[in-house]
C-alpha cells in the first residue's frame, strides 16, 4: 500500500470505510494479488461492520488530512489525551467537527486510547462525501476485487456475497445502490 495511508498516531482512522482513493488504490491491489484462500481480504471486508459510513471523495490525501486536524488541535491547543477528551467529550455521542482547507467537514471523537484517541473520520452530509450503507460497500469490494466484469449482472453479485457472509441480494432498490458504487469505484 501506499506510504501515504500509514495513520499517524494519535489518529484513528479506517480508510477502507471513509477514503475513496483509498478504496480504489485497495481494490486494485486486491485484484493483482486475490487467492481465494487467503483469509486478509475476508478479514478486511467483516471489519466494514454492518450500518452507514460516510466515504470522503475530495481530492485532500489521507496525510494531508491527518495533518490539518493536527494543526487545529495544536492551534487550539488540544492536541494531548486530557485536553482532547475535554474538548471532545468522553460520551458515546460526544464528537466535534471541524472543517478543513478544502471545506470539507471531519467528525472528530474521543477513543479510549493513549496511542490512538482521536477518531476521525467524515461528517454527515459533509461536502464530498456520500453515504453508503456497509453492504453495499462490502458489495461492491467484493465484486471489483473477484469478478470484475463489465457486465453486472444479479447472478455475479449473489455468487460472490456468501463468500464474505452475505446473503443473496433481492431487493431491486439494494441492486440498485451496489451498482452505482461499482460504477463510481471503477471510475
Amino acid at each position: 500500500m501506499n506510504a501515504d495511508y500509514q495513520i499517524p498516531e494519535p489518529y484513528l482512522f479506517n480508510p477502507i470505510k471513509h477514503h475513496l482513493g483509498f478504496i480504489k488504490e485497495f481494490i486494485n491491489l486486491n485484484i493483482d494479488n486475490y487467492n481465494s484462500d487467503d483469509q486478509s481480504l475476508s478479514k478486511t471486508i467483516r471489519h466494514l461492520g454492518g450500518s452507514v459510513m460516510d466515504i470522503y471523495t475530495g481530492l485532500l490525501s489521507i496525510r494531508s488530512i491527518c495533518k490539518e486536524a493536527a494543526e487545529f488541535l495544536k492551534k487550539k491547543d488540544i492536541s494531548g489525551y486530557e485536553s482532547f477528551s475535554v474538548w471532545a467529550g468522553t460520551r458515546v455521542d460526544c464528537f466535534r467537527i471541524i472543517r478543513l482547507s478544502d471545506d470539507s467537514q471531519w467528525t472528530l471523537k474521543f477513543h479510549d486510547n493513549r496511542r490512538r484517541f482521536v477518531h476521525i473520520f467524515p461528517a454527515r452530509n459533509s461536502r464530498y462525501t456520500f453515504r453508503v450503507k456497509s453492504n453495499t460497500l462490502k458489495s461492491a469490494l467484493i465484486y471489483n476485487i473477484i469478478i470484475g466484469k463489465d457486465l453486472i449482472t444479479s447472478d455475479d453479485l449473489n455468487k460472490v456475497r456468501p463468500l464474505f457472509g452475505l446473503s443473496p441480494v433481492k431487493n431491486a432498490i439494494d441492486t440498485e445502490a451496489i451498482l452505482e458504487l461499482i460504477e463510481i469505484l471503477r471510475s
